[in-house]
């Protein structure tokens, strides 16, 4: 079992990844002989189980010796079965307690899941648990014997107040905000780009830890509304008076990846046109100059991550259509998706529909 194969890194010390494509090449590995002991190994016939949080990071060639296996992140209604039947038995048993003396109601085990935990797995929800069964367990010692069901009222008094808030819900009716979905070490998260507008000398101005593929992708955006401007209504001296200003929030983490280029152009066309999008309406895809819509990877995830945030319209790549074949049904329940060939496509989805 090699863990975190995507941390590998090359530094004075040597490169590893040289002696793993040694290793987990099956025609060559029969005579593995490492540095150290100078004997040979047989290990033509070893099963190596890698893991990795992103696979871009590994190197080509040792990504080339590898079956990928992905494993998505959990939907809410999962981390509550995981919970009830794996979770909260093994943290009730580690902390002296019996099943019978403490209760959790699916409510509150919803509540951890959405106020006190933001992650694709369980391992936070496990530990909020934990935390729980720890001072229920106190309370034993002091000679409360009565059992304690742990509810969305009391909940508070265990984990303290809320950690986490409904994102979407915060950004509701604002101009120039558009939600995005992009895949990040821990999974799918949900994105939020917002643009505005200033007195200027038709600058353009990027903040929030972007990499240089979605920079590129604000450039284009630009350029593609700039060239269409008066299909959108916009004044001719607008771009030379105005500086615009693209920001993707939570500026300390980093940013990138060719999936951003639709929300981008929603959220600048909103604050150009001063007008709202439907903050439930989330949306990814690459775009290109003469205005074609491209399909992007980790759909799967992106869809869960939409879920998990309370979105219920997607907006994907109409090539991307294939793709909801791999998710299950139960996680496409509640989600209405709507598929784009070209930025046209896009607008009209998502301002003409936000009318309605």
């Amino acid at each position: 079992m090699i863990d975190e194969i995507d941390k590998v890194g090359v530094d004075f010390r040597g490169d590893p990844s040289s002696a793993l494509l040694e290793v987990l090449d099956p025609e060559q590995n029969h005579a593995f002989s490492d540095h150290y002991l100078e004997v040979p190994f047989d290990l033509s016939k070893v099963m190596f189980i890698t893991t990795a949080n992103l696979v871009d990071p590994i190197i080509p060639a040792l990504r080339d010796r590898m079956e990928t296996i992905e494993l998505p992140g959990y939907i809410e209604e999962e981390k509550v079965e995981i919970a009830k039947h794996y979770l909260m038995p093994r943290q009730i048993a580690e902390n002296g307690l019996k099943f019978g003396d403490v209760k959790f109601s699916d409510r509150a085990v919803r509540f951890i899941i959405r106020l006190y935990t933001k992650e694709a797995g369980v391992r936070n929800l496990e530990r909020e648990i934990g935390a729980i069964c720890r001072k229920i367990a106190k309370q034993y010692a002091q000679g409360n014997r009565r059992r304690i069901t742990v509810s969305d009222k009391n909940l508070s008094l265990y984990l303290g107040p809320p950690r986490f808030f409904s994102e979407v819900a915060a950004h509701k009716g604002q101009i120039g905000i558009a939600t995005g979905v992009a895949v990040t070490p821990t999974g799918g998260e949900i994105l939020f780009i917002e643009s505005l507008k200033m007195k200027g000398q038709k600058g353009l101005m990027l903040t929030g830890s972007l990499g240089d593929v979605m920079k590129e992708s604000c450039q284009a955006a630009l350029s593609y509304i700039r060239a269409k401007a008066a299909e959108f209504a916009i004044p001719d001296n607008f771009f030379s008076e105005y500086d615009i200003h693209i920001h993707v929030p939570q500026g300390a983490i980093p940013k990138d990846g060719p999936s951003a280029g639709v929300p981008i152009v929603l959220s600048l066309l909103s604050r150009l046109r001063e007008e709202a999008i439907d903050s439930s309406l989330a949306s990814t895809g690459e775009i290109t100059l003469t205005g074609r819509v491209l399909p992007v990877g980790g759909i799967r995830d992106k869809v869960i991550a939409a879920k998990r945030a309370g979105i219920t319209r997607i907006i994907l790549p109409v090539d991307n259509k294939k793709d909801l074949e791999d998710i299950p049904a139960y996680v496409r329940r509640g989600l209405k998706f709507e598929f784009a060939g070209r930025i046209d496509d896009v607008l009209d989805l998502a301002f003409n529909q936000s009318r309605k």
